[in-house]
């Protein structure tokens, strides 16, 4: 696999000794591009500790990641700057936009690349090109208070794909929406996926969204089971 994320036997403990606590026992996952799964469990499961060893933000004890189509992690990272990898190689989307109240649309979404030593000028124009594929283009120059919750969640897409990443952690994206909007973000989700061959995790309690998978992945007590969805129309 070219793009997308792989991850064999991965472990996570925490502590050490009597105390020591194995919050993943060996997860297998493999997300293709264009591709978007959910990942579900109840709490307590492991789902919050696999998203964060999947985002980089902590060390998972064992096993082995790729992504897209480099070993990143190999009991230990191989990835000497993890902000970079994050920056550049994940894309990010939260149940809250978390978009920042004194910048414009725009420069909500053209931050990132700017960071990455993109040209300004540059960074704002790709940020514009998603921003009219997401259909709040007329929206580039409003600040964040002046869009709807469903507008700010599209900007919120948009700048978890700017930097074009392979993989996108989109942690339950539609839990504060109603039933509409979040048929919207499923299907925005799945047509940028597939316009720019990303994969997509999709973590979840939303029962309203889970019939529109056509994999979902189960996590309980560390371990992950894969078993086909119904692929349900999200239109």
């Amino acid at each position: 696999m070219g793009r997308g994320i792989v991850i064999e036997g991965l472990r996570k403990r925490y502590g050490k000794g009597d105390t020591a606590v194995d919050a993943l026992r060996g997860v297998d996952m493999e997300v293709g591009p264009g591709e978007v799964v959910g990942l579900v469990g109840p709490s307590g499961s492991g789902k919050s500790t696999l998203l964060k060893c999947l985002g980089a933000v902590i060390e998972p004890s064992a096993g082995r990641m790729r992504l897209g189509g480099r070993v990143i992690y190999e009991d230990g990272w191989r990835v000497k700057d993890l902000r970079a990898l994050r920056r550049d190689q994940l894309g990010f989307v939260f149940q809250a936009p978390y978009l920042l109240p004194f910048l414009d649309v725009t420069d909500n979404v053209a931050l990132l690349p700017m960071l990455a030593g993109v040209p300004d000028a540059e960074a704002r124009i790709r940020a514009r090109e998603l921003l009219e594929a997401l259909d709040v283009g007329h929206r580039a120059a409003a600040m964040p208070a002046r869009l709807s919750g469903g507008e700010q969640q599209r900007v919120a897409i948009a700048r978890g794909l700017v930097n074009r990443p392979p993989v996108i952690l989109a942690d339950e994206p539609t839990a504060p929406l109603d039933s509409q909007r979040a048929m919207a973000v499923v299907r925005i989700l799945n047509e940028m996926a597939a316009r720019y061959e990303t994969a997509i995790i999709v973590v979840t309690h939303d029962e309203k969204i889970l019939p529109t998978f056509k994999r979902i992945y189960r996590i309980r007590d560390g371990v992950t089971h894969e078993e086909a969805g119904e692929g349900r129309p999200y239109a």
